[in-house]
């Protein structure tokens, strides 16, 4: 067994690399080999988002607090809140974030495929997040 007090898991400024707007990121859990979870608490300001990204093994998100926005490429726009989980295939681009005028809060949660969690691309353009 293993315990992590919250105290030893600070929130971090979500890097400009992989986001857009003001997103807060704690770490959950980083389980060790051979187990491949990996969790994150990420929080969203008012319009804030991910960039396009994809994971290897998926990813599902479960929105803990607001309401927020979803989209894989070439799909539709999806409206997220409090209770929904979203899962992504591996391999699917995709991003995920907040509502134009709500914050919100989810847990990520995604394995790990030889040490690679994700594979990061361009920024969102606000045609596409506004839908």
């Amino acid at each position: 067994m293993e315990h992590h007090p919250a105290a030893a898991r600070p929130g971090r400024k979500g890097p400009a690399e992989w986001f857009t707007g003001e997103v807060t990121v704690t770490p959950v859990l980083e389980a060790p080999a051979p187990a491949r979870l990996h969790a994150v608490l990420v929080a969203f300001a008012p319009g804030a988002r991910t960039h396009w990204h994809s994971r290897p093994l998926g990813q599902a998100i479960h929105v803990l607090a607001g309401r927020g926005r979803a989209k894989r490429a070439g799909g539709p726009l999806v409206h997220i809140g409090p209770r929904d989980t979203v899962w992504f295939a591996p391999g699917e681009q995709h991003w995920h974030g907040a509502a134009l005028d709500s914050e919100m809060t989810h847990l990520a949660m995604q394995e790990a495929d030889g040490g690679v969690t994700v594979s990061w691309g361009p920024a969102v353009l606000d045609t596409d997040y506004r839908g």
